[in-house]
């Protein structure tokens, strides 16, 4: 997995390098799946844990921002028994090819331990996360917490870390939505997102330089994670049950002229609503 990515960050420096070719202009960035680890307690070891969980998602990052790998790599991959291939002419095209901006997704944060062997009280759900239930938030349908505050740490951190700008490109609730006379009532949906972008604001406030935001997503599809029609992020309500049976016709839930408000007015509208 690890060599695979290696030549995904060294093509990925490579096209940098072609498209600023083609125009000097052109900001290119990189994306990760962005999920801030929590220390379980303030036990030192447990803290240094979490640091070393948050490793395993900044690597990524650290080389395409920064155009190398960064120091902890070495011990990370010495651990885990893996030998990365470099071939003549990679450090130098990875130094060469860092992006400008950083976009990532964010649904969840989660609590370290990760290692499900270390803890025996997890559900199957946790064990396939590998994630030890958070007593502090609540969680959707599917059992993925819900921390809006989590996005406005992982904001900070990497604007702490890279100093470059910084886009949200996937953000959502998977959730059951009921549909009763033509209306979808997702008042739950509206608050998920109202609370994310109050946070995202406090980040900006915070002095992080945010050049966008994109939820995921506007019109219900099969969920990647499950391939259920039932796990419904979107703006727009498709009827289509998991077994393929429904009328497919298409209805705005009441998130969607609330978004659109938001999104109108850049934010200025929307956010502080009771």
């Amino acid at each position: 997995m690890f060599q695979a990515a290696h030549h995904q960050m060294v093509a990925s420096a490579l096209t940098v390098k072609l498209a600023r070719s083609i125009d000097p202009e052109m900001k290119i960035g990189c994306m990760i799946n962005a999920i801030p680890s929590y220390a379980n307690t303030c036990k030192p070891e447990d803290v240094m844990e979490s640091i070393e969980a948050n490793h395993e998602i900044f690597l990524y990052t650290d080389v395409c921002v920064r155009g190398a790998y960064p120091s902890y790599a070495n011990r990370f991959f010495e651990e885990k028994g893996v030998k990365i291939v470099m071939e003549d002419g990679d450090a130098e095209v990875l130094a060469q090819g860092s992006v400008d901006f950083c976009s990532f997704s964010y649904y969840y944060s989660r609590v370290t331990p990760l290692n499900p062997e270390k803890v025996s009280d997890l559900t199957e759900d946790e064990r396939m996360l590998g994630v030890l239930r958070n007593p502090y938030l609540k969680a959707s349908d599917w059992g993925w917490v819900i921390d809006p505050v989590g996005l406005r740490i992982i904001l900070n951190q990497l604007y702490e870390r890279y100093q470059i700008p910084l886009m949200i490109v996937e953000n959502g609730l998977g959730a059951h939505d009921e549909l009763v006379d033509g209306k979808i009532h997702d008042d739950y949906r509206i608050e998920y997102f109202k609370n994310h972008l109050i946070q995202v604001r406090e980040a900006i406030k915070d002095g992080v330089d945010v050049m966008g935001y994109t939820s995921w997503g506007c019109i219900d599809i099969t969920a990647a994670s499950t391939g259920q029609m039932s796990k419904r992020y979107g703006f727009i309500y498709v009827d289509i049950n998991d077994d393929g049976s429904g009328s497919k016709k298409r209805y705005k839930k009441d998130s969607f002229e609330w978004y659109k408000r938001v999104m109108e007015s850049n934010g200025e509208e929307g956010l502080d609503e009771s």
